[in-house]
């Protein structure tokens, strides 16, 4: 009898282990879900707000001061959105069963389950950027006549109207090889070496010849233009690099806070108290001389 109880408690104790690694993944979808909507709400108040510091002039590309606010709205956005998703993960989470060998074990698994939300939020999340913007190079004009433009020009493409701007042109002229011709060229202005002698002796022929230029005034306008292309490239490409690093500093954030959440949702579900580091952390900030003594 006392073999049977023992097999039993083994058998029980087994089941309660593998229950305990189990991730349950229909909590995991929801607080993803929860994530992703939350995150949607609040990146439509991120873009009105953007609209409103932003400019429709073809030449305002400088960060300065709206592009570093933009990216810690979008850092504050992300972290609300992915603890929100994991608080909804680890509060959905069925308890952990009694049987518990490691005393803090409850807390990593309902961790993991918003750690796994945040995952499949992001990949989800990656996905959808990825068929978007496969959709819109597949519709995008530029892919019908790829021969006639050049990925100057939509960086590039009030430097090229300045370029070839001429008083009077003769009618049934078309520049669009001239304009992505040229936008190549301009396009090695912001190399190591900057744009060849030949390159530019090449333009200032082009200048004068499509708008009647003399060629002093020619060789003006394209060095000019040559380095304002070149700071134009410059800002775009340090844009670009501030917003890589929020995105990857947010959804790096988003991890941490998805964690947190989830553990915090977890202690809520089961009726206990926030964890200790959490306690502790509310403790100090709420009275900030309540420091624990050595």
């Amino acid at each position: 009898m006392e073999t049977l109880v023992r097999e039993d408690m083994m058998e029980g104790g087994g089941a309660a282990s593998d229950n305990r690694r189990t991730i349950q993944w229909s909590s995991v979808f929801a607080g993803a879900l929860a994530a992703g909507a939350m995150s949607f709400i609040l990146i439509g108040f991120g873009v009105a707000v953007g609209l409103g510091v932003s400019s429709s002039s073809p030449t305002w590309r400088d960060a300065s001061a709206a592009l570093a606010l933009l990216s810690g709205l979008y850092l504050i956005i992300q972290a609300i959105s992915f603890g929100f998703g994991g608080y909804i993960a680890g509060r959905t989470t069925r308890p952990a069963p009694a049987v518990a060998t490691i005393e803090d074990d409850g807390e990593r698994r309902d961790g993991l389950h918003g750690l796994t939300s945040w995952a499949l939020a992001v990949l989800a999340g990656a996905a959808l950027l990825a068929l978007l913007g496969a959709a819109a190079i597949d519709r995008s004009p530029m892919r019908s006549s790829a021969s006639n433009t050049s990925a100057a020009e939509p960086l590039l493409s009030y430097e090229l109207d300045k370029l070839f701007r001429a008083p009077r042109r003769a009618p049934n002229i078309d520049l669009r090889e001239a304009r992505a011709e040229a936008g190549r060229i301009l396009m090695t202005s912001s190399s190591h070496s900057g744009i060849s002698t030949d390159d530019r002796a090449y333009l200032v022929q082009q200048v004068a010849g499509l708008t009647g230029l003399q060629a002093p005034d020619a060789e003006r306008r394209v060095d000019a233009l040559i380095a304002a292309s070149k700071t134009a490239i410059n800002r775009a490409r340090r844009n670009s690099i501030i917003v890589a690093f929020s995105v990857a500093a947010a959804t790096l954030i988003g991890a941490a806070v998805a964690w947190a959440a989830a553990v915090a949702g977890g202690r809520h579900r089961d009726g206990e108290p926030l964890p200790n580091w959490m306690a502790s952390s509310n403790r100090f900030h709420s009275n900030p001389r309540a420091m624990p003594v050595p």
